[in-house]
């Protein structure tokens, strides 16, 4: 329950935030998915702005949990994962079964072409 109380807040706080929202880089980057609603409550996509959830920005190739200024879980901090597109989908389709301790609370991202529009996008942010 606790997960869908976040995932709800999350979706009501992302309609503002898409609202107004640019790409990471403007005419390079795919469009922000709908399915980023999903993410934008808890997490910016800005330099060094961590809300709930750590910064987005330049993600790829980043190691996880690697991010200044951000408490991570300790399972992610011993995963070893570095984020590129074959992390990341799985990291989507199911963060607590990628990484079993984690404290990030989305339930995974079903859609295989949503999550493909995700993992796009934050490669490129």
């Amino acid at each position: 329950m606790r997960a869908s109380v976040w995932i709800a807040i999350a979706a009501t706080a992302a309609t503002a935030a898409i609202a107004g929202s640019q790409p990471g880089h403007a005419g390079t980057a795919p469009a922000r998915p709908a399915a980023f609603a999903q993410c934008a409550g808890c997490h910016s996509t800005e330099p060094g702005k961590n809300l709930f959830g750590p910064s987005l920005a330049g993600i790829s190739g980043r190691r996880a949990a690697s991010l200044p200024g951000y408490a991570y879980s300790p399972a992610l901090k011993k995963s070893g994962i570095t984020w590129n597109a074959k992390s990341l989908d799985r990291w989507l389709t199911a963060p607590q079964k990628a990484v079993p301790g984690t404290k990030m609370p989305l339930g995974g991202v079903q859609d295989p072409a949503a999550r493909k529009a995700l993992v796009d996008y934050l490669l490129t942010i």
